[in-house]
């Protein structure tokens, strides 16, 4: 077995004892969609030319297609919590910040195997209470990371593609995140 083999196993055995559920894959299953960035640009989150992780900052559709298009492998991240219902904003709120924990932790862990892997979040950055875009650079460039729909990704889509739910049923929350590899 390769070094690359072992290390991605290793990976898998990282992200499941983070509490992920995980699938490795084969990068050039991704296909970027301009009509999921138009959603971006629709600003339907309220984030659009606020956020360094978000467009216009995070770059074009080409730029980020480009840069994806040079790696060959990913591991496709989910975390899926318990909510009360879909109004439980509390519980979204606390499964989100719980996701974002996990995923800083292992991008971490996996850039000791890939230095220059390419993380992608689920959604926009949240960390600070106020993003310095476009005033200032990011408060934690090693914690900036494009979100998985900014790049064109259908996350739906790309679950379906992995053999992941996306939709695990009533009363529960799915975060999802990437991160490509060479």
């Amino acid at each position: 077995m390769s070094d690359h083999e072992n290390n991605l196993i290793k990976i898998s055995e990282l992200a499941s004892d983070a509490g992920f559920i995980s699938a490795v894959f084969d990068a050039n299953i991704l296909s970027p969609d301009m009509r999921v960035r138009a959603m971006c640009e629709d600003n339907r989150c309220q984030r659009y030319n606020r956020s360094w992780s978000c467009p216009p900052a995070c770059g074009t559709v080409e730029q980020l297609t480009s840069e994806m298009s040079k790696y060959k492998k990913g591991i496709l991240l989910v975390s899926v919590f318990d909510v009360d219902g879909d109004f439980d904003l509390e519980g979204i709120k606390n499964g989100q910040i719980a996701h974002v924990r996990r995923f800083d932790r292992i991008v971490r862990q996996v850039r000791f195997f890939y230095p220059s892997c390419m993380p992608m979040s689920a959604g926009s950055c949240s960390r600070c209470q106020k993003c310095t875009y476009p005033d200032a650079p990011c408060r934690f460039p090693d914690r900036l990371y494009p979100s998985m729909e900014a790049c064109g990704l259908l996350v739906s889509k790309t679950c379906e593609d992995c053999g992941l739910k996306y939709n695990n049923g009533p009363s529960t929350i799915t975060f999802v995140s990437s991160i490509l590899l060479y």
